[in-house]
């Protein structure tokens, strides 16, 4: 999930602490857990850091290692160490408990994305990612929000109130797991061009009503559409380029990170005077016809490297960007 609701996910998870007696009759206890939940659930994304060295290295890295089973356990006792530390009079036990509920939440919540982790290393270093809920979802962000509100207030007690919540969206889970696996058999049975051993992924938005849809084929190209309602329709036809230019690009550091992350890249090629311009890009994100998450290189007749950029770019800003150093 995006910051912002793994941070109203450790508030409301301080909220459910209430249901502990130990909690709601200890205020200075309550308040500890709440720092303990709110860091707890942010913690996985501290890997935010490898954007100090470059891109490349946090495409790479981001919800990887900091996910994974072995870091489940840092993050619990680094975290219930140092506020013990801080707050000596306060049960390890309890911040311990609270902790480990909110790393990993944190880390259940993200393998419903698209995005995706490496939260089951080091058993596998495979990107996990079940494509059910979108990094946003503003039912589950809206419905934190209110309940945060609503306690705030003192209209709810916390106990009845967060019960409540954490039931409805775990039924809410359910429900979007059950309809993306219903969908999924919708949209090739309604396939009329559906072809042997071809994969379908149904790729959430913020809207419940619409899905982009990739059909991987066994070739290695791409169908791209969507999914609007109980219309299926395909928008383009990915093929992956056999250009030398693109097979050059492969030994460069960007788009190394990015295929790295992606299983679905794709690579277009532009050849100019100067030279070439390989775009890659990850096919299940689509925005307005465009594919925002790319690795682009361009490279001169040779294939040396002129520039290189990985990230989230509009079409525009990546040409804008590359030509500061292609002109």
């Amino acid at each position: 999930m995006d910051t912002a609701t793994h941070f109203v996910m450790g508030i409301g998870l301080a909220g459910l602490a209430y249901t502990d007696p130990a909690v709601a009759e200890d205020p200075k206890l309550a308040a500890v857990i709440l720092i303990a939940t709110v860091i707890g659930s942010q913690a996985p994304d501290f890997d935010t850091v490898f954007r100090l060295k470059n891109n490349a290295a946090y495409i790479r890295n981001h919800r990887g290692l900091s996910h994974s089973i072995p870091f489940w356990l840092i993050w619990i006792l680094s975290i219930t160490g140092l506020i013990c530390l801080i707050f000596r009079d306060v049960s390890a036990g309890h911040v311990a408990l609270w902790v480990t509920i909110a790393v990993c939440l944190h880390v259940f919540t993200d393998l419903f994305n698209t995005y995706g982790t490496q939260a089951f290393r080091p058993f596998t270093d495979k990107w996990i990612s079940w494509n059910i809920i979108h990094i946003f979802d503003p039912f589950i962000f809206g419905t934190h929000v209110a309940a945060i509100m609503l306690w705030i207030t003192g209209l709810i007690p916390p106990t009845p109130l967060f019960i409540t919540l954490y039931v409805a969206l775990g039924l809410y889970y359910i429900w979007r797991t059950w309809s993306h696996f219903r969908l999924k058999n919708r949209v090739r049975n309604m396939d009329d061009e559906r072809r042997q051993g071809d994969n379908y992924y149904i790729i959430p938005t913020v809207s419940w009503n619409r899905w982009h849809v990739v059909k991987a084929h066994q070739d290695g190209s791409y169908d791209i559409g969507g999914l609007n309602g109980k219309h299926l329709f395909w928008t383009k036809h990915a093929v992956p380029s056999t250009h030398p230019a693109a097979e050059a690009s492969k030994s460069y550091r960007d788009v190394q990170a990015f295929r790295y992350f992606s299983s679905f890249a794709v690579a277009e090629v532009e050849e100019l005077e100067w030279g070439y311009i390989v775009r890659w890009a990850d096919v299940r994100y689509r925005h307005r016809k465009q594919y925002p998450f790319v690795a682009v290189v361009a490279m001169d007749k040779q294939f040396g490297l002129i520039n290189s950029y990985i990230g989230w770019l509009s079409h525009e800003k990546m040409q804008k960007r590359l030509s500061l150093h292609t002109n």
